[in-house]
């Protein structure tokens, strides 16, 4: 078992990509009443699935187009594994047991008239981008209708659209992992393990017309450990630590070294004094 609170940061480059579109917006980039990116905490939580699926361990939530099983809903994967005899606490055991997002996010259960609800140890924050972001609309076309456009005409009016991009942008993410949930879910050292490995190559095997090769990448990653299950400091001051210096005005190209992201040393060493230890890593 986990015997201590774990809290991490960790920080996105973006390069003409969208890295989660709002379906309210047209599928834009999301961003908040100011002009900063936003990356919604479900969507990073997939992309963490979708890794904990490629290192072959078994998933409740699947995406779609990655099912594997023959499952085509949640309702079907859940009743496959469950009986309506069995007892809310041996369905929550069993499904801690055989599936590591549950054991990492939690799942709320509302099939075979449950109302069963898991609490996971492993939360995400939004990922808000470090400055307002600009975002790029290009109209495109099909070179071939989609639709059968009629008679007399040539072009169908699903032959226009648009697509919607990030320009450059930095992202900030913050995470915590809870021991007393851990306990309860039976979430290890092993596990989280693997959520860092998660974290270090979140995108890869994430190509999309939206997010092309190599257009985000996981820069900087700070992992603090704890030396007590409820921490040593709260995880609103482990995320004041991280800073970064101001662009300066009328940069034509950024770049994800002119903010030299760091952490405030004065106070880290008060905390290492507490107790905190810090872990420097990079995404892949």
């Amino acid at each position: 078992m986990i015997n201590h609170k774990v809290d991490f940061i960790f920080t996105i480059e973006v390069e003409g990509a969208n890295p989660n579109g709002d379906p309210l917006t047209g599928n834009m980039p999301r961003i908040d009443g100011r002009g900063y990116g936003e990356i919604s905490d479900v969507c990073l939580k997939r992309k963490i699935r979708n890794r904990m699926q490629d290192m072959d361990h078994a998933i409740f939530v699947k995406a779609a187009e990655r099912c594997d099983d023959g499952f085509t809903s949640l309702q079907k994967r859940f009743e496959a594994s469950f009986k309506k005899d069995v007892p809310d606490e041996k369905v929550a055991e069993q499904a801690n047991e055989k599936w590591m997002d549950i054991r990492a996010f939690g799942q709320v259960f509302t099939y075979q008239k449950r109302a069963l609800g898991i609490r996971g140890p492993v939360s995400i924050s939004i990922g808000k981008s470090v400055d307002p972001i600009e975002t790029t609309t290009m109209q495109i076309t099909k070179s071939v209708s989609g639709m059968d456009p009629g008679p007399g005409k040539t072009r169908s009016a699903d032959t226009m659209g648009s697509k919607h991009y990030v320009d450059w942008g930095v992202y900030v993410v913050n995470g915590s992992v809870n021991c007393y949930l851990a306990d309860k879910t039976g979430f290890d050292e092993e596990d989280l393990n693997v959520l860092k490995k998660c974290i270090r190559t979140l995108f890869v095997n994430d190509v999309s017309a939206a997010r092309p090769d190599g257009s985000m990448e996981v820069k900087d990653i700070y992992w603090f450990n704890h030396s007590s299950k409820v921490g040593d400091v709260s995880s609103g001051k482990i995320k004041d630590l991280l800073l970064h210096d101001e662009l300066s005005t009328g940069t034509l190209k950024p770049c994800y070294e002119d903010y030299n992201f760091r952490l405030d040393e004065e106070k880290l060493k008060a905390f290492e004094e507490e107790g905190i230890s810090v872990e420097h890593f990079t995404g892949l």
